[in-house]
C-alpha cells in the first residue's frame, strides 16, 4: 500500500521523515467486515489500528446486561482504548464493533513501543488522542447522569435521520446509544408518538414533526 495513508492523520503527517518511514515499513493493512467484532473484553491487543476507512463503535456492557456506546472511532483516528491497553499490556474492558467495512493500518506492539520511545511527535499524537477522548467520555458521563432523556432522544433521532424522515432503528439500539434501558426509550417514543411528532413501526421510526424534535433537542 502507498505511504500516502499517513497524511490522513495530521499528527503523523508532521513526523520526521525517518520516523514516518519506520511507521510505514512496520505497518500492514487490515480489513474488517461490517458487523464484525474488532476487539472484545478480555483480549490483550498486539497492535494499534489507525483507521483509514469506516467506523468502529466502542461500547461497554454492565454485569446486568445494559450496554452503552462510549465513543466511535472514524477515519483519520486511532482507538484510545487500544492505545491504553497496548501501553499497559492489559486486556480490553469494552467491545469494538465495525459499523461499516473498515480499512486500517495495523502497527505491531513492538513497533508502537519503539516509536513512542524514539519520537516526541509520535508521543504527542498518542496523547492528543487521549485528551480528545477523555473529553468525549466526560460528556457521555454528564449526559447519562444529568441529561434529560427526552432531549437526548430527540437529538439522537435527528442525528440518525440525517435529513431523512425515516430511521431504521430498534428501541434497544437507541437505549444502547443513550446508556439507558429499552423500557425508558419505549416510553419516551410513545410520548413522542402521542404528541404527533413521530410514527412507529417494527424496527423503524418516522419523523412527522422534525421541527418539534429540533426545538426540544436545543432545550438546555
Amino acid at each position: 500500500m502507498s505511504a500516502d495513508w499517513i497524511e490522513q492523520f495530521p499528527g503523523l503527517s508532521r513526523l520526521p521523515e525517518e520516523i514516518k518511514s519506520a511507521l510505514v515499513q512496520s505497518s500492514a493493512p487490515v480489513r474488517v467486515a461490517a458487523g464484525a467484532t474488532v476487539f472484545a473484553p478480555g483480549h490483550i491487543p498486539d497492535k494499534l489500528l489507525l483507521l483509514l476507512e469506516g467506523t468502529v463503535r466502542v461500547q461497554q456492557t454492565s454485569d446486568g446486561g445494559r450496554e452503552i456506546v462510549l465513543y466511535r472511532v472514524e477515519a483519520g483516528q486511532s482507538c484510545v482504548l487500544t492505545n491504553a491497553c497496548v501501553f499497559s499490556h492489559e486486556a480490553y474492558a469494552a467491545e469494538g464493533v465495525a459499523e461499516t467495512e473498515v480499512l486500517a493500518m495495523a502497527v505491531p506492539h513492538s513497533a508502537f513501543d519503539d516509536l513512542v520511545a524514539r519520537s516526541k511527535p509520535f508521543r504527542d499524537f498518542v496523547f492528543a488522542a487521549y485528551t480528545r477522548r477523555i473529553a468525549d467520555l466526560f460528556r457521555v458521563v454528564d449526559e447519562v447522569a444529568f441529561g434529560r432523556i427526552d432531549v437526548r432522544l430527540a437529538e439522537r433521532l435527528l442525528k440518525l435521520a440525517a435529513g431523512s424522515d425515516e430511521i431504521a432503528v430498534t428501541h434497544q439500539r437507541l437505549a444502547t446509544e443513550l446508556g439507558t434501558a429499552r423500557e425508558v426509550i419505549s416510553r419516551q417514543l410513545q410520548e413522542f408518538h402521542r404528541r404527533g411528532w413521530i410514527e412507529q413501526a417494527r424496527g423503524k421510526v418516522r419523523l412527522r414533526q422534525p421541527g418539534a424534535l429540533s426545538a426540544l433537542s436545543t432545550t438546555s
